[in-house]
């Protein structure tokens, strides 16, 4: 089958991206920017600022010049690159083998795919209106080669498609930027007064390379489809998937468990040599009405241990319905990470990593999810914002955990009490919470707490240990201080 490519060029890729994201943009000139050698430069305009002459590798200074009112944000390294990747994976759609084109582009090899839409024209109109629907300005091109749907995309006219074996006369009329050359090598076709690639390209190829090196006949052969071009497509992510088709309806939990076991040998199996692991999976069941039931588990760790995953699985298999029967099973791994492998031992100090965790998902699975959580110290001073949830039992901190004492029990919100408090800087005689009166028998602080400095909005937290006349111990603080305004008072955790 002769090869097909379209050729999809977003000229306004990042700037069109966070006006979809962000509404209130649309229509209104702005620009990211990032610093060059000292100075803020803008690295993409929208079309509004780029129509007033604000263009990439203009200074900020200049662009507020321009236009004093024009909106600057600031650009992320690598976003345009994550972003293709994105939009070349929803293309999956429209061609198996779409492929990312940097920094603005998207190159699909669409062979044997248009007559699904009927015919190439109505395939590039179906494309180009989904993603200007999207809110994206997107010009594209179809031709035998790469590099002849690259310049038609850019140079030639809107929605241009290049005859089968016509990449040659649609190139003719081009300028010579269409064929990919560095800049050193346009600059010297322009002295020559190379303004069209009719111009040069019927010279011998002997002059080109003495002039122009070896480049310039590299590109044109390309576009010609005389040299090979690399195509590097973005591949779908294979599902993490089996499936196991009943003869009978299954309508026992006996039966239930003997799939369940078959579907985890083939999944673990396929794991195991992938060097993977589940963190999520789900086990469905087609029932002969129609309907799909489900049970899903998580994982705190990876694993591939199959009869770890089916006593997970287990506790679950009595809140399966199967009415008339179960005439299809599937079992799909949502989340699937790289197993982490353990490191040999002379001896070993602590229990192992693998059944610790395995006993953590048993009781997460009884307790349901969300009712069992690690957390992690984070570096921050306010109390509430120094921790953070773990994503999974091999994750390492960031930091240490601070060495001042905190209670057992934090609560996410400070809650307002009411205080008796002799003289500034002295802990409270006694406090009021939820209507309740707590008589302090003893006390130890003030610890102070400020947030960061760059944070830093509000009056700094003096923190206190308190114990009650009941045994009973609190965390307050006290937020502000005394003759600098009237100070609040809260509760902020319980340490026992």
């Amino acid at each position: 089958m002769p090869k097909r490519f379209l050729s999809l060029w977003f000229s306004h890729l990042i700037t069109d991206r966070l006006a979809i994201r962000y509404p209130e943009l649309r229509g209104k000139p702005f620009v990211l920017a990032g610093n060059e050698r000292g100075r803020a430069v803008v690295q993409a305009s929208s079309r509004e600022a780029y129509a007033r002459g604000i263009r990439p590798g203009k200074a900020v200074a200049d662009a507020r010049a321009i236009f004093p009112d024009i909106q600057v944000y600031a650009d992320k390294p690598g976003w345009s690159k994550r972003l293709l990747h994105r939009l070349a994976g929803w293309c999956l759609q429209y061609t198996p083998l779409p492929a990312a084109d940097p920094p603005s582009g998207l190159m699909l090899d669409i062979s044997g795919c248009p007559h699904l839409w009927g015919g190439e024209s109505a395939y590039l109109q179906a494309l180009v209106s989904a993603l200007e629907s999207k809110g994206y300005h997107v010009r594209a091109a179809i031709a035998d080669t790469i590099g002849a749907a690259w310049a038609l995309a850019r140079y030639g006219e809107q929605a241009c498609i290049a005859g089968k074996g016509m990449q040659r006369e649609a190139l003719l009329p081009l300028p010579p930027a269409a064929l990919r050359l560095e800049a050193r090598t346009l600059e010297g076709l322009d002295k020559l007064g190379f303004r069209q690639i009719e111009q040069f390209i019927d010279l011998p190829a002997a002059t080109l390379r003495r002039r122009f090196g070896e480049e310039l006949l590299f590109r044109l052969g390309q576009a010609l489809g005389e040299e090979e071009e690399a195509f590097q497509p973005v591949l779908p992510r294979v599902p993490y998937e089996e499936q196991l088709p009943c003869l009978e309806p299954i309508r026992t939990a006996r039966g239930i468990e003997i799939a369940l076991r078959k579907l985890l040998d083939r999944l673990c199996q396929r794991l195991i040599r992938e060097g993977k692991g589940l963190r999520k999976a789900v086990f469905k069941g087609l029932r002969v009405d129609g309907k799909t039931v489900e049970i899903s588990i998580g994982t705190g760790r990876a694993s591939h241990n199959p009869e770890h995953l089916f006593r997970l699985f287990s506790l679950k298999i009595p809140s399966l319905e199967p009415a008339l029967g179960i005439e299809l099973f599937y079992l799909e791994g949502l989340m699937v990470e790289k197993v982490q492998l353990p490191q040999e031992q002379l001896w070993h100090r602590s229990g192992d990593p693998a059944a610790v965790a395995e006993l953590v998902d048993r009781i997460g699975t009884r307790l349901g999810s969300g009712h069992m959580q690690r957390y992690l110290p984070e570096e921050r001073h306010w109390p509430e914002h120094s921790v953070r949830p773990a994503c999974s039992l091999d994750e390492k901190p960031d930091t240490d955990w601070p060495d001042s004492v905190r209670p057992m029990h934090l609560l996410s919100v400070p809650e307002p009490i009411s205080v008796m408090v002799p003289l500034p800087d002295y802990p409270p005689l006694h406090f009021k919470h939820q209507g309740k009166l707590v008589r302090v028998a003893r006390a130890d602080g003030p610890e102070r707490i400020e947030q960061e400095w760059w944070l830093q909005t509000g009056p700094p937290r003096d923190y206190y240990c308190v114990e009650d006349t009941e045994g009973g111990r609190y965390w307050l603080f006290r937020l502000g201080l005394y003759g600098k305004g009237k100070p609040q008072w809260f509760l902020h955790g319980y340490f026992s």
